[in-house]
């Protein structure tokens, strides 16, 4: 109890200058029972080494990610999906992030850029800013001495060549070779290599090869010469598509002479190409080995494969096949591949469900910006998040997401510097995203994001360890 004298002086003191603290009696507790007082609002975070993405919107504090730094005691495997609906900040949050890897010298990266308008893809402007020519594919243009992708370019080896040529014809079939067809193309680009060697053999020797056997390729296997010309002649047929059909030019002569793999960026424009056509799974099949066998080297790079539109990877079993290779392959070279994709629905319940399965499993960071209800729920059950994570997603504003890092869930506001504004928020986005706002407004969201997701937590705080069922 506080003696008179001392009560006095308060009194006094008050009544001199006013109240200028609140005094309260100490409480005696434990730490058990004090934890009720703060309330756990953020899981730990990833450390300081990476780059910086933003801040994790519970607590405030700074929100660091490099998978190459966290790859291996962190992380199992350093690849990274993407997944939102448009307007939501996946583009901002890929420009950014490759932007800031970019400063590290140790960094490279390719980028397939399947979105643009104005006759130019997204990633334009950056190319440009950082002096970097795109490869832009683009089958009218390719006519005109444009840009050339060589399946059968000498740098990929002849295994590699034979495997990419299966592939181009199995997507386009929409079925897998029988053993017969697979017989005449393995002949035949055999009798290519080994005839060819005063120029970079193409296509089109391909095909001339399938519709003109050689004797001896019959001989070998003790059948007459029209049967193996029959076994080939769907083959040659799908391959001719590439030669004079609609995707002539891109892929029938030599590898365009200086085309720089060894720049740190490196964008290929596919924004010329239908993207619900059949051409985009050939292309980025066509892409993904060529850049396996030129591009990926023990060379101690940290190499970054941002693919945009994602799914057409993935729907396709023989180009997913073909990547889940490159996955596995590329983890020994300190290769990272972000997928971005805008529905996990789009992937998971095609024609490729198991090789989905498969590349999303290799996938150990997850970022989830706004779903609604049912596809957020779909994704909770696929990735495995928790109940408090699916439960937010639909009302996660632009720019904010969850993010799961091999079981670390934590819900990051992504921040743009001005620096990187005008590279990052082009006419397209500025149409889709919350980057046409006015700063007031936009300070305005990011407050009202923060209130709610702040009072969720408090109020689903019991259910937080919880999953999806």
């Amino acid at each position: 109890m506080r003696d008179p004298m001392s009560i006095l002086t308060d009194a006094f003191t008050s009544f001199l200058f006013g109240k200028v603290e609140t005094t309260r009696l100490p409480v005696r507790t434990s730490t058990g029972q004090a934890q009720a007082v703060y309330l756990p609002t953020a899981a730990p975070g990833l450390g300081d080494s990476g780059v910086i993405i933003g801040r994790e919107v519970y607590s405030g504090k700074g929100y660091i990610y490099d998978p190459f730094q966290l790859y291996g005691q962190q992380l199992p495997a350093p690849h990274w999906l993407v997944l939102g609906e448009s307007g939501n900040g996946k583009s901002a949050l890929e420009k950014t992030y490759v932007l800031r890897q970019l400063r590290f010298r140790d960094r490279q990266v390719v980028v397939l850029d399947a979105q643009g308008e104005d006759g130019v893809g997204e990633w334009n402007l950056i190319a440009q800013e950082l002096g970097i020519t795109p490869i832009r594919l683009d089958p009218m243009a390719a006519l005109d001495m444009g840009i050339r992708l060589n399946p059968l370019d000498p740098a990929i080896t002849t295994t590699g060549q034979l495997a990419l040529l299966r592939t181009i014809i199995e997507v386009a079939m929409g079925h897998g070779l029988d053993e017969r067809s697979g017989f005449a193309l393995k002949v035949a680009h055999a009798y290519v290599n080994e005839t060819i060697v005063d120029r970079q053999p193409i296509l089109t020797d391909i095909v001339e090869q399938l519709r003109h056997p050689e004797p001896e390729s019959a001989e070998a296997m003790n059948v007459d010469i029209e049967d193996v010309r029959a076994w080939g002649l769907d083959v040659a047929l799908v391959i001719d598509r590439l030669v004079d059909g609609d995707l002539r030019g891109m892929f029938d002569g030599p590898t365009t002479v200086g085309i720089d793999l060894d720049a740190p960026l490196i964008v290929f424009d596919l924004s010329h190409i239908d993207r619900n056509s059949i051409a985009m799974p050939i292309l980025m099949a066509i892409v993904g080995v060529w850049l396996e066998h030129t591009w990926i080297r023990p060379d101690r790079k940290k190499r970054i494969f941002l693919v945009e539109e994602a799914w057409h990877i993935i729907a396709s079993p023989f180009v997913a096949q073909l990547f889940q290779r490159l996955l596995k392959f590329g983890r020994r070279l300190g290769l990272s591949f972000v997928a971005v994709v805008h529905h996990l629905s789009d992937v998971v319940d095609g024609a490729a469900a198991k090789e989905a399965a498969a590349i999303l499993k290799m996938a150990s960071t997850r970022t989830i910006y706004a779903q609604k209800a049912d596809e957020a729920r779909a994704t909770g059950r696929v990735l495995g998040l928790p109940r408090w994570a699916v439960e937010i997603i639909p009302s996660l504003t632009p720019g904010i997401a969850v993010w799961d890092v091999n079981g670390n869930v934590q819900v990051v506001k992504h921040l743009v510097t001005e620096t990187e504004r005008p590279l990052v928020f082009t006419d397209r986005a500025m149409t889709e995203s919350s980057s046409d706002l006015t700063d007031d407004a936009l300070r305005a969201a990011e407050l009202e994001a923060e209130e709610r997701a702040a009072a969720f937590v408090e109020q689903h705080l019991g259910d937080s360890e919880s999953t999806v069922a």
